[in-house]
């Protein structure tokens, strides 16, 4: 497929599991004429420093508008254990959740979403997660990390509405990528059955096929890698 010479793609958090898988699975579809690979390590984006959020969007406004935004970061543990009582919740623990799961992709959106064309489709997505959903919720616990993709998933209907105004073609989206094998899930993997435990190559090629089959009457939903529209 030729690369389309005016439009670009970004992936935030290209340096985690799925997020360079991601970011492999953007390059290797042929369709953009960059693909912009973001990340703490690589390039210096912080999500929990604004200004170098706007200094990247900067850079990337100089080149080909994005068409494509993925927001593929998140923390789950690094340093505290999801809590399994309310009796056990922490402040610095829920503030670094929201930190980081809700408050820097909703940053990304507001400097990121301005360059997308308005003449033409533009996906703007995020990985969120089953456990962000409140009607799916029948297990309670992981109440900081459960709140803050709760609240991630608010932030993108939010953007869905508002986007509609300017961006009449713009998606955007939730995405779950299951539970793929990586540092994230690693401590949480008893009890997963092998054909439900992904390697970051399918769960990305995945959950990029999901992408490709959304139009705006699907924007502002949270979709699984195999497409189903998680409950809100």
């Amino acid at each position: 497929m030729t690369a389309t010479p005016n439009e670009s793609a970004v992936v935030v958090g290209a340096s985690g599991g799925v997020g360079a898988a991601l970011a492999d699975a953007v390059r290797a579809s042929g369709r953009f004429a960059s693909v912009h690979a973001l990340s703490r390590s690589g390039t210096g984006l912080d999500l929990a420093d604004e200004t170098s959020i706007a200094a990247a969007a900067a850079a990337v406004a100089t080149g080909p508008a994005p068409t494509l935004i993925l927001v593929a970061t998140g923390v789950l543990h690094s340093g505290y254990e999801p809590e399994r009582s309310y009796r056990t919740l922490d402040p610095e623990h829920m503030q670094r959740d929201y930190r980081i799961n809700t408050i820097g992709p909703a940053l990304v959106a507001k400097h990121f979403a301005p360059l997308m064309p308005r003449d033409r489709r533009g996906v703007f997505a995020a990985l969120s997660a089953r456990v962000g959903s409140i009607g799916d919720n029948r297990l309670g616990g992981w109440h900081s990390y459960r709140a803050s993709k709760a609240a991630l998933n608010m932030v993108l209907r939010n953007l869905s509405i508002e986007l509609a105004r300017t961006h009449p073609l713009a998606v955007v989206a939730g995405l779950h990528p299951g539970t793929v094998n990586t540092s994230l899930s690693a401590p949480f993997q008893r009890g997963v059955r092998a054909d439900r435990l992904f390697t970051p190559e399918y769960s990305a090629a995945s959950m990029f096929a999901v992408l490709d089959g959304l139009d705006p009457r699907d924007s502002g939903g949270v979709f699984a890698w195999d497409g189903a529209r998680i409950p809100e």
